[in-house]
């Protein structure tokens, strides 16, 4: 049976290649040393349809035409015609050097003169043309988009349909297929199918809306977080602009008009018509190593021009995490003489723990096309403010029929039947268990019926209060959409013998405003002062269980009994506004360390251990340009580049429910990520805050320290906690990642792929007389009248997974005690 087996595969392959394209080619291009050619162009005679060969030399090629012949050029070599067959694989293809300009041309690095060349001469004309086409023109336009993203295995080899991992799923390589840009066999895992309408508008301030008509998937269709993942690793880019953002990164786009010319060689190799149009060929491959760039071709009417036609494929050397390959193409379609519209935008990207050819990873391909191109259809200024209901069931419930007319280009036999194979393996018990692994990775929650127990990282903590600190906990879960969320955990510390909890619900009224109401109550031990701009959630996170490390002394902790109601609105995208109310106790975990009193009567020593406190909290958050996913109660962040600013107002009410205090406190916190074209990203972090009447060191702002050994974010690395006591405060936190920008210049750094981190943070506070009076705990309070500040240099990309930062202590160096440097660390998946 298992010799059947085999021998039905193998016959099925050979007659799936031997149909599926009509010419398949692959090889290496050499000179006379045998010495690989890198960036060489290599091209179906009498065809436009090229490829350009990698770092090493290696190229692959195929056509759906039955071409003959393929040409093999580049600068300083002579032209060389190869004969192939239908199949021809593992090809070695020896240049002739020009000796004419051997002196002028550094073969190995193909170094192109700038001054004088006619492909430069052209891109001066792309750039001062580029906002002249397409869309641009147009006061108004409209367009209807489809899009399709594909997840594949490649590298399928005999070596893993046989491994143990597959056993009992062997029916799935029934499906396997061929990259026609790698020519690597693959075996479809996962597809997304998505329709929307999109309107634009250029005059009077630029306006865009998008439209999800309809959605289709098959895969990790219920697991939110995953879905999150594959939308985040395909934004749109613009190839006319600069700097091509993918994976978090900016690529220097072969257009560029900022940085192409420093960044790429460019040759003009061909010209040829293309839709009746006549078209320039230009090859372009980058001049340095390890930089996020790209090597390929572009096709550029010689009249408007615009880009007919470009592809490009992202150098193995450079600096970006899991990734091996990176290839795009898009075609653009002409409308008439003077106009060329987006047609098709083709990506694919091969998902790697290593750069090495025989490695195996996951394709991950998009395709976007467009069509039915209006303009000039008016339409109100209202009109792209309104949202489409993207909860309305019928956009993920459209029949078969629709999607056949829908879409733009038709599904392979192999796509068709990823929705059957996923509904078959869904009932095998080994798909389950690496389904279930992939789920607990991404979400941190292990799967039961309706419910998920976790967050499994959760489950260990040490402190100094607790000792050993077991968490159990666990949430309702009905696929990831459902109108209302129950989550609890409770806790045990060794050492203290005290259990803990926490429980909580939220239920959504109104999906399209997002009208949700919610209510909770813990019971734990917390390091409070470890964020200036504070919120009442009841299941933040605990950083009294989060390390299991800490320096210094770490029994400065809080026994809080917190309790809320609140119910937020969002009346546009990513706009929220909040009320709740909220009741808390704090008093000391371990009195014999650490205490919260303050004085009552000081006269008559009159104080109290215990802070009472009833509150009312109303807030304002607004996320321009984030994306989410799901449509649930809860719903997952896409992406980590967009603005965050909050706005919150608390009003403490002294007798409510026996409250202590009457207080009034007001906090702004502003983040902005900036993405500083090839150099890099900048997190800015500003806060400010004050408080407005007297209040214990519990309801103070305190300035986060940070004595663990680990990076965290928007604190001090080198202060203690309680070290500064505020009522007042203004803090900023500057952070560059140059993702490597440096060290790729640098000889014996370069092949490491390290990132280099600079940074500065900042905060001026100050504390009124009226607290310190009130003050009766082991606290003596500080506040950075003066400004403190902290530098920081840090390296990251260690093992592609590890980061350090050494930071120093900029002022109040003369405290006792004080922290003056620090080593610190960070572990994380960054692309």
């Amino acid at each position: 049976m298992e010799l059947k087996i085999k021998v039905t595969n193998i016959l099925f392959l050979l007659a799936y290649f031997a149909t599926h394209a009509q010419v398949k080619v692959s090889g290496f291009i050499v000179d006379k040393h045998n010495q690989p050619i890198p960036f060489a162009n290599v091209l179906f005679v009498d065809s436009t349809t090229g490829t350009v060969s990698d770092e090493n030399g290696k190229f692959y090629l195929e056509s759906d035409k039955n071409y003959t012949k393929i040409m093999v050029s580049f600068l300083g070599f002579k032209d060389k015609i190869v004969p192939i067959s239908r199949r021809d694989f593992n090809l070695k293809i020896v240049l002739e050097e020009e000796a004419s300009q051997l002196k002028e041309v550094f073969i190995y690095t193909g170094k192109v003169k700038k001054k004088g060349n006619p492909a430069i001469a052209i891109l001066k004309k792309i750039w001062a043309k580029k906002r002249h086409n397409g869309i641009y023109l147009f006061d108004q336009y409209q367009y209807e988009k489809y899009e399709k993203i594909e997840f594949d295995m490649n590298n399928v080899d005999s070596a893993m349909m046989k491994s143990k991992l597959f056993r009992g799923m062997e029916f799935i390589f029934k499906g396997i297929d061929t990259s026609r840009i790698t020519g690597k066999a693959f075996l479809p895992i996962f597809i997304n199918e998505s329709v929307y309408k999109a309107y634009g508008k250029n005059k009077g301030g630029k306006k865009f809306r998008e439209d999800l008509v309809a959605n289709k998937n098959s895969g990790f269709n219920s697991n939110q977080n995953v879905i999150g993942f594959i939308k985040d690793l395909y934004v749109d880019y613009n190839i006319y602009d600069s700097y091509i953002k993918i994976f978090d990164k900016s690529f220097v786009s072969p257009i560029s008009k900022m940085a192409g010319v420093s960044t790429y060689n460019y040759v003009l190799v061909d010209s040829a018509y293309i839709d009746n149009k006549w078209c320039y060929n230009i090859l372009y491959y980058p001049r340095r190593k390890n930089e996020l760039t790209f090597k390929g071709d572009f096709w550029v009417n010689d009249s408007t021009f615009a880009i007919k036609e470009i592809n490009m494929q992202a150098t193995r050397s450079a600096n970006i995490n899991w990734v091996k390959d990176i290839y795009i193409e898009q075609e653009f379609d002409v409308l008439n003489d003077s106009v060329f519209l987006l047609k098709r935008d083709y990506m694919l990207s091969d998902f790697s723990l290593n750069k090495k050819e025989k490695s195996k990873g996951v394709y991950g391909r998009r395709t976007t096309m467009y069509k039915n191109y209006e303009f000039n259809k008016p339409k109100k200024e209202k009109f792209y403010t309104e949202e489409v209901d993207v909860y309305n069931p019928e956009i993920y419930n459209k029949a078969e029929d629709y999607w056949a007319k829908s879409r733009q280009e038709k599904l392979n036999k192999n796509e068709q039947g990823i929705y059957k194979l996923l509904d078959t393996l869904t009932t095998v018990p080994k798909f389950k268990q690496i389904y279930n692994l992939v789920s607990i990775l991404g979400s941190g929650y292990i799967e039961f019926n309706k419910f998920d127990y976790g967050p499994i990282f959760s489950t260990f903590g040490k402190n100094d209060v607790e000792g050993l600190r077991l968490r159990v906990g666990a949430r309702t879960y009905l696929g990831g959409n459902e109108p209302w969320r129950v989550q609890g955990y409770t806790a045990y510390g060794f050492k203290d013998n005290q259990f803990k909890y926490g429980l909580s619900g939220k239920w959504m009224l109104n999906p399209k405003s997002r009208i949700i109401i919610g209510a909770g109550n813990r019971r734990d031990v917390e390091q409070i002062g470890v964020s200036l701009t504070t919120t009442n959630d009841v299941l933040g996170r605990s950083f009294a269980s989060s390390s299991f490390f800490a320096s210094g002394d770490n029994s400065k902790l809080t026994s809080i009994n917190l309790s809320n109601v609140f119910v937020s609105i969002e009346p546009k995208h990513n706009l929220e506004f909040r009320v709740g109310a909220s009741y808390r106790t704090l008093k000391s975990a371990s009195p014999s360390t650490f205490n919260l009193d303050y004085w009552i009567d000081e006269t008559a020593n009159i104080k109290a251990s215990e802070v009472v406190q009833s509150e009312l909290e109303f807030s304002v958050k607004y996320t321009p340009n984030r994306k989410t996913i799901g449509y649930g109660v809860e719903r997952n962040e896409v992406s980590d580049t967009y603005s965050t600013l909050y706005l919150n107002y608390t009003r403490g009410m002294k007798g409510v429910f026996n409250s202590d205090f009457d207080y009034q406190k007001v906090q702004f916190y502003y983040k902005q990520p900036i993405l500083i074209g090839g150099f890099g990203r900048m997190f800015t972090t500003f806060e400010v805050g004050k408080t407005f009447g007297e209040v214990p060191l519990g309801l103070l702002s305190v300035v986060p320290g940070n004595q663990s050994y680990f990076t965290i974010e928007n604190t001090y690395a080198l202060l203690d906690y309680y070290e500064f006591v505020t009522d007042t405060y203004a803090s900023l936190h500057i952070e560059h990642n140059f993702n490597g920008r440096l060290f790729s210049r640098i000889p014996l750094l370069k092949k490491l792929n390290l990132r280099e981190i600079v940074g500065v943070k900042g905060v001026w506070g100050d504390i009124s007389d009226e607290n310190k009076l009130l003050n009766a705990s082991n606290i003596t309070y500080v506040a950075p009248t003066k400004g403190y500040y902290e530098y920081s240099v840090g390296v990251g990309n260690i093992f592609k997974v590890f980061r350090i930062d050494f930071s120093w202590r900029g002022s109040y160096t003369d405290i006792p005690g004080a922290n003056k440097f620090a080593i610190k660390g960070a572990f994380g998946f960054h692309f």
